[in-house]
């Protein structure tokens, strides 16, 4: 029989700890491997750890053919609600995979759109794509996640800014989501730094970052208050010229 093991797909799924691992190759040793696999065509969906160890020891198993899936997007959203609602996900991770799933269903909102253009340019029939809406804004992706929307943005920050070091710091739990958002605020090079120092290092950075941002900023005059000291200057100047002229006069009267 062949299968697929999807790399995309595999990186929805967390490694086990090696105890668990341990753990579940003994209890297929023992007992064999008694739940089927479940597989979309020749894709492996459901079951990649049990597969690898039944592969390893040459294990039977059997496998079960889905009928939930229509696409690939299908299969990758079922996963990620496989995942949201796992306990042993981590905040970051849960907020990685509601937000890819964002996207994918943006991604199928735009091509189903695109659907109904053409459909409607080829008969009048009207025709519609049922997309699920409630993760447009970070509310909604919030929820999903069990986060709050703050935690969502500094997420989205971290996507879009982190070094890989420092996203792997964070997914492995090595420092915070607040941490990490702090240190992704620094140029590319002295966050591979941090994070090549360890846990530590990474704090500090993270510290410096929040520091800096408290530090108050030298203020800029304001118009008004500006055009008071020219005119400041402006009678000093003034005021300047009458004295030396009085001195003059003096020096003259008395001279």
């Amino acid at each position: 029989m062949h299968i697929v093991v999807n790399e995309d797909l595999k990186a929805y799924i967390d490694p086990l700890t090696p105890e668990e691992h341990e753990a579940l190759e003994r209890s297929l040793l023992a007992e064999g491997c008694r739940d089927a696999l479940v597989l979309w065509g020749d894709v492996l969906v459901d079951g990649h750890n049990r597969y690898g160890i039944c592969q390893q020891h040459g294990i039977p198993f059997q496998t079960l053919q889905s009928t939930l899936f229509k696409t690939p997007d299908d299969v990758h959203l079922w996963m990620i609600d496989q995942h949201l609602g796992r306990r042993s996900v981590s905040d970051f991770q849960r907020g990685v995979l509601a937000l890819r799933k964002r996207e994918i269903l943006s991604n199928r909102r735009l091509g189903g759109a695109a659907s109904a253009e053409m459909e409607t340019a080829m008969k009048p029939a009207l025709f519609s794509a049922t997309v699920d809406d409630s993760l447009k804004g970070r509310e909604g992706i919030a929820k999903a996640a069990r986060l709050s929307s703050n935690q969502v943005v500094l997420i989205e920050k971290i996507q879009k800014q982190a070094a890989p070091e420092v996203v792997a710091a964070v997914k492995s739990g090595a420092i915070s989501i607040n941490a990490a958002a702090a240190v992704s605020s620094l140029p590319e090079q002295e966050q591979v730094a941090a994070a090549l120092g360890g846990k530590d290092h990474l704090l500090q950075a993270a510290k410096r970052v929040r520091e800096t941002r408290k530090r108050p900023q030298a203020a800029e005059p304001s118009p008004s208050t500006a055009g008071t000291m020219e005119a400041l200057r402006a009678r000093i100047t003034e005021l300047e010229a009458e004295n030396a002229t009085l001195r003059k006069q003096l020096v003259a009267l008395t001279g």
